[in-house]
């Protein structure tokens, strides 16, 4: 596993944003992990984060593409930080666009759109922070398609939980990759979190033990993708 991916791990669980224990889902699933894209605050973690996702989207799709997509509400500082990450990593300038989810009827900036317009010919990385059931995509890639005519290189999620999506058979990546037609990645999956968080100390503790590590076992039986 890349040094970057291990490092993103530990970040997630030093941030309170990936956190282990019992939770509900907005599905109905009760799940011995969740992950709140929402917990980084600071201008360090957010520095951070939006470096990890530049390299992860450098490592996947290169420098071939012009436009950050990130769909609201989570979705519009992600792309803003990964932006500026990609500028300092790789001098590169990518825009950044996001979506309203109320349209601005006054102003110069006035549309469905924040940040740079898209335009035809441009190259588009779709990025959020995780993707369950793939609802956001069916919201924006309709958006984003009928502002200009673009090209959808892929979608880049932090991570990827890998269970079921609403067909019940696919993870909701594999979903949203065969109902639109683009690549879709994670910095990491959840198999990589628990190979490196696996009986090994992270911030002095013992994240994953043997218990928890049976509730996520557990919990795969059941919604894993097989």
């Amino acid at each position: 596993m890349e040094a970057y991916k291990q490092e993103f791990i530990e970040f997630m669980v030093e941030s309170q944003v990936l956190k282990f224990g019992e939770f509900t889902l907005k599905s109905g699933r009760k799940s011995p992990f969740f992950m709140n894209a929402g917990g980084y605050v600071t201008g360090s973690q957010l520095k951070r984060l939006g470096e990890y996702y530049a390299k992860a989207i450098h490592d996947r799709y290169g420098d071939d593409f012009d436009v950050l997509f990130g769909p609201a509400y989570k979705g519009i500082p992600i792309s803003v930080v990964t932006a500026v990450a990609y500028s300092e990593l790789y001098g590169k300038e990518i825009r950044y666009c996001s979506d309203r989810k109320e349209e601005k009827d006054h102003g110069a900036d006035k549309g469905s759109f924040l940040g740079s317009s898209l335009k035809d010919g441009d190259r588009v990385v779709m990025i959020e922070d995780v993707t369950t059931s793939g609802k956001s995509m069916e919201e924006t890639v309709p958006k984003v398609r009928g502002a200009a005519d673009v090209e959808i290189v892929g979608l880049m999620v932090s991570l990827n939980r890998m269970e079921v999506g609403k067909g019940g058979k696919k993870s909701a990546l594999e979903e949203v990759k065969e109902l639109y037609g683009f690549d879709t990645n994670a910095i990491v999956t959840m198999a990589e979190v628990v190979e490196h968080l696996y009986n090994k100390p992270c911030g002095g503790k013992i994240v994953i033990d043997d218990t928890l590590k049976a509730a996520i076992d557990s919990y795969y039986e059941i919604y894993g993708v097989k």
